[in-house]
């Protein structure tokens, strides 16, 4: 079970909220915030409501500033990402609605293009495990947390504004050793 401790203002200063769940809406309990701490557990925040926006995964540790997670905005809402320490499986796709090259993956891939000389993945069906997606090679750039499930389009899979995705990376065992 994770816990996450949500700050209104930088360095962990102002009123808290505390919650070991996924969090939809922050504002009822901060009016902002701007700092978190990550007892336990891993989990992904969202600059909008509703798990919308900008997505940033973390794992246990401090965060005194929203805006050292590239953030555009304070935190709006948050998402536990289960432990899972099974297999991990997901199908990825050059193009929208699972069409173009598939490549199925079983571990962490830093580049689409090197690896299978796909020039971007559009769509993804996550058999198993909870996996990040990355903007660009090696782990960079925006990111999106997807779960086992279809994911048609960039639209489904969380983020709007990115065009594609070029690597992902498994989402391990508690994350406690697990880098961004």
């Amino acid at each position: 079970m994770g816990k996450i401790i949500f700050y209104e203002d930088r360095n962990f200063q102002g009123r808290s909220y505390e919650t070991s769940s996924d969090c939809p809406e922050l504002t009822p309990y901060l009016s902002k915030c701007n700092s978190c701490r990550v007892e336990s557990g891993c989990f992904m925040v969202y600059d909008r409501s509703n798990f919308q926006g900008n997505q940033y995964f973390l794992r246990r540790g401090e965060y005194t500033d929203y805006q050292c997670m590239g953030m555009t905005d304070s935190i709006r809402s948050c998402r536990m990402i289960p432990h899972h320490n099974g297999p991990f499986r997901m199908q990825v796709y050059e193009r929208e609605n699972f069409g173009g090259q598939m490549h199925e993956l079983m571990d962490d891939c830093e580049s689409i293009q090197e690896r299978y000389r796909m020039s971007n993945c559009q769509s993804c069906n996550v058999m198993d495990g909870h996996w990040l997606m990355y903007e660009q090679p090696h782990f960079r750039g925006k990111q999106v947390y997807v779960r086992p499930g279809e994911y048609r389009n960039l639209r489904e899979m969380g983020n709007s504004s990115m065009n594609r995705y070029s690597s992902m990376r498994r989402i391990m065992d508690s994350c406690e050793g697990q880098s961004n």
